[in-house]
Parts: C-alpha cells; sequence; structure tokens
C-alpha cells in the first residue's frame, strides 16, 4: 500500500555530512508548513484513493515542528487521504529536540514511531560530524522516549568515520542493545560533494573515510545485530521480528508514495517526478492561492521511467534486502541480459539463487553499489 512523505526542510545546524535540501534559517517555518498543506490539497489525487499504509516525516529535522504544526498537517492528510487504522507514522528527530515536553505533545499526534539521529553516543565522533546534540542527550532521549510509551524507535548510526575507533564503534552498538530498541539503521560515512566533510577531506583538514576500517565495522555490525536477533532487511537496516520499518520497505519493494515539500520525490510506478530543491521557490509557487496546475507552475519535475530505467530501479534496490531480486518481477525483456551478467557473481558466491530469486551473500553484502551496477542494463 502507498505512503506519504513529507520533507520538513529546516535544521538548528548543518552537520558537516549532510547533502540533503535544508535551511538553517526557521524565518519561514509557519510558512513551509502553510504551503505543505495547500501541496496536499492540491496533490490529493496523485494516490488515486488509495489508503496510506505509512506516513513519514523526514528532512531536516522534522521534530523542530510543534505540537501544532503537526496536527494542522495531519488534519489536511486525514481530510485528502483515507489513512489505515494501523499505519506506521514516522517523525524524524534529533535527540536535542525530544525533551520530556516536546515527547508528551508527540504523544498527542497520530505520530507512532520516531526515528532518533543519534549517529554516535561519543563527543568526539559528534563534534566531528557538527551535530548540534550531544552525548548526554543521546541517551537521555531514548530513556525519555522509552517513558512516554513510544515503544516503535528506530535510531541511526554511523560508522567508518575517522574519529570512530573499533572500541567505539563497539561501544555504540553495545549501548544501542541495553535498551529495547526494535530498529536499527546504520551507515557509513560517505564524502558527498559540496559538503563541509568534502572541504575539509580536500583541503587536509579531516582523513577520507577507509574502506578497510569501515568494511571491519560493517563486520561487526552485521555479527552483532545477528547475535541479537535483528534481522539484516536491507544492507543499512536492522529490525527484530515483526518491526521492519514498513515505509522505507514500500520503497524498496516498488509500491507507491507521494512526496510533499521542497525536494520531496514522488512515485506512481510508471513515473516520477521531484520537486524544486529551493524553498524561495516552493513558497512562492504554493503561495499563489489562485494556483491549480502544478505541472503549469514548475513546481516539480517529472518522468515517463523507461523499461530499462524500471528494471535498473528494481535491481538497485531489490538487490539490497532479504527479498532480493525476482526473476518472475524482471521484464521479461532483459531476462537474458541479467541471467548472463549474474552469472559471474553467482559462481564467486556473491549473489545467491533459489527459486529464482536473486539475494546477496554476506560477502556480497560488502560489494552491493558494484554488483548492482555491473547488473544495471545501459540499452534505452
Amino acid at each position: 500500500m502507498p505512503g506519504i512523505y513529507l520533507h520538513i526542510p529546516f535544521c538548528k545546524q548543518a552537520c558537516h555530512y549532510c547533502n540533503f535540501h535544508f535551511s538553517t534559517s526557521l524565518n519561514q517555518k509557519g510558512a513551509m508548513v502553510e504551503a505543505i498543506v495547500r501541496e496536499l490539497e492540491l496533490q490529493k489525487d496523485y494516490l488515486k484513493g488509495a489508503s496510506l499504509s505509512s506516513i513519514y516525516f523526514g528532512g531536516g529535522t522534522p521534530s523542530l515542528l510543534s505540537g501544532a504544526e503537526l496536527e494542522y498537517i495531519f488534519a489536511k492528510i486525514y481530510q485528502m487521504h483515507p489513512v489505515n487504522e494501523d499505519a506506521e507514522i514516522t517523525l524524524e528527530a534529533n535527540p536535542d529536540d525530544l525533551d520530556a515536553a516536546k515527547l508528551q505533545a508527540l504523544r498527542d499526534t497520530p505520530v507512532n514511531r520516531l526515528s532518533i539521529g543519534i549517529q554516535s553516543f561519543a563527543e568526539e565522533d559528534l563534534r566531528f560530524m557538527n551535530r548540534a546534540h550531544n552525548a548526554t542527550e543521546a541517551r537521555a532521549c531514548i530513556e525519555n522516549a522509552l517513558k512516554q510509551g513510544f515503544e516503535n524507535l528506530t535510531l541511526d548510526l554511523i560508522y567508518g568515520s575517522p574519529t570512530t575507533s573499533h572500541a567505539r564503534w563497539k561501544t555504540n552498538l553495545e549501548t544501542v542493545f541495553q535498551y529495547p530498541i526494535p530498529h536499527l539503521s546504520a551507515y557509513c560515512l560517505t564524502v558527498e560533494a559540496k559538503t563541509a566533510l568534502d572541504h575539509f577531506v580536500r583541503k587536509g583538514l579531516a582523513a577520507p573515510v577507509d574502506e578497510e576500517h569501515a568494511n571491519a565495522q560493517f563486520q561487526y555490525l552485521m555479527d552483532a545485530t545477528r547475535e541479537r536477533g535483528y534481522e539484516h532487511y536491507e544492507i543499512s537496516n536492522f529490525a527484530k521480528p515483526g518491526w521492519h520499518a514498513r515505509h522505507n520497505s514500500s520503497y524498496w519493494q516498488g509500491e507507491s508514495y507521494l512526496g510533499i515539500g521542497p525536494s520531496a520525490h514522488s512515485f506512481d510506478g510508471t513515473s516520477r517526478q521531484w520537486n524544486v530543491a529551493n524553498n524561495a521557490k516552493y513558497l512562492k509557487i504554493l503561495g499563489n492561492t489562485e494556483l491549480q496546475d502544478l505541472a503549469q507552475a514548475e513546481l516539480f519535475e517529472h518522468e515517463i521511467l523507461s523499461p530499462a530505467t524500471r528494471y535498473n530501479e528494481y535491481i538497485m534496490t531489490g538487490l539490497r534486502t532479504i527479498w532480493g531480486c525476482q526473476l518472475e518481477k524482471i521484464d521479461p525483456a532483459f531476462w537474458a541480459f541479467f541471467l548472463e551478467n549474474v552469472q559471474p557473481f553467482l559462481a564467486k558466491g556473491l549473489v545467491l539463487e533459489h527459486a529464482h530469486t536473486y539475494r546477496l551473500s554476506e560477502a556480497g553484502k560488502f560489494m552491493a553499489d558494484f554488483i548492482a551496477a555491473e547488473l544495471f542494463s545501459v540499452e534505452e
């Protein structure tokens, strides 16, 4: 079933590694909420009346929204779309926002899942990343969320940083395991273009990511989570049984979704569109009270996906998950190409096949991007 993603493009400060769309000025937060509500009205038919199985507030830092602002957005979502009673409703949050008052306010909204950007429990790591919170707040927010009754928690961690020794990475994971956390997302630090980290590395002010160092921490991550009953169901995601992230899983399995807010993407099964990644332009377009046609207003760009693009996207997402790539879900026009190009990886044990379903082996997970790229079709 489809879902809605809402991009909240504000942060207190810029993390050194982040290349997502956001602004550190909160002056237009109220206007942005009004624009998001307006876009929800104008995009009400995109999902063709299908019931929502998930709603996801991402960013940016959605926890900067007040309880009243969230309720205002929720009222419009529920007005425009049927929502399943058991819908997964996630809010990304930073630890420094999750004090007792904020958590109580969130309990009064439909939010039933928190995705908390911990990244590390070590001060040196947090300073290197330029996170807005400290190590004490990292622990306190988990304890406060649990006390307020939020049992559906997922935490984000980052490994591979030059400041994260193997001992520190082990401590970060052991800290997570102290709590009843059903879901964990762990990402390798990457140096993205035009970020502060990219500038520091190019100027010699920060060490580049060491692949061997990062791979060792990824191996430890897989071993430690497996020992504690987590299922490694996507390259960067680990869940206790029954706690897979429903919203993100719908992306990986090709479900339709509507993206609201600046830079947000939407997908309807055959086409994709992405909103302008500029707060001022987004606000200007949605501020036009006579606006009826978003395409003519140039709010988004639109692309009809070619068969080759749909094939490539299925390979890219499917191969990263425990569900793998099923031959029956691949366009038959690409069967011969896929079966020929996957053979070397089967022979090396990097891809495993069972009942015409192809999954990465544990060794293959270290080469996920390379393997997927080798299976991509360039035919259009």
